[in-house]
């Protein structure tokens, strides 16, 4: 499976592709650019599916209506995509058109890519509705959990006490040598985070 990362506007997110065979799925969409298009088209894949980690504007902002794609989300984090235009002026951003969500999925669920599965881990405290996707020995963590930090929880949804729950439940019992690729920032890994986050 081949992983590529892509660190898109307005806040540097990692938007992350992963091909394997034929088939491709982004996992969180700040922007579908033409460097994504072009990896794509190298490796001869079709974009199956966009995996959202949660609901913020940041993560969705690249989904465009015309895109015969699945997107996929747990259905907790609704509320903030149907709301995401209350928020993009606040950071000043212009507002996008509402995308829809194809599927809502849950924890335990496995998305099939190619020869791969990837199994869906509700982990909640950033948002109600984040997820994390767990394949191939890594892990796409979205924002529950950075290198050395964990997302913040003072937006709408957010739970400290939840999200150290999430990661020393659900994240803390894979894998020591899980690689983790985080929403923002540098990868990290399970056997690092136990040692060096200081939140936990």
């Amino acid at each position: 499976m081949l992983v590529k990362t892509f660190i898109e506007p307005p806040i540097d997110n990692n938007n992350y592709l992963i091909i394997d065979g034929r088939e491709a799925a982004l996992i969180d969409c700040s922007a579908v650019d033409d460097d994504i298009r072009a990896e794509l088209e190298t490796q001869s894949a079709e974009l199956k599916y966009i995996l959202l980690t949660h609901g913020h504007f940041d993560h969705i902002a690249g989904i465009r209506p015309d895109e015969k794609v699945q997107v996929l989300m747990h259905k907790a984090d609704l509320g903030w995509v149907n709301n995401v235009n209350k928020y993009m002026p606040m950071m000043g951003m212009p507002e996008m058109t509402v995308p829809n969500i194809d599927k809502y999925i849950e924890d335990g669920d496995i998305i099939k890519l190619g020869n791969s599965e990837i199994k869906v881990i509700h982990t909640p405290g950033h948002t109600q509705g984040g997820v994390c996707f767990y394949v191939d020995g890594k892990l796409f963590s979205g924002d529950t959990i950075f290198r050395e930090a964990v997302g913040r929880c003072d937006l709408e949804g957010g739970d400290f006490d939840q999200i150290v729950e999430s990661i020393e439940q659900k994240i803390f019992t894979l894998p020591p040598e899980t690689v983790i690729y985080p929403g923002h920032g540098r990868m990290t890994s399970v056997e690092w985070e136990k040692e060096n986050n200081r939140f936990l």
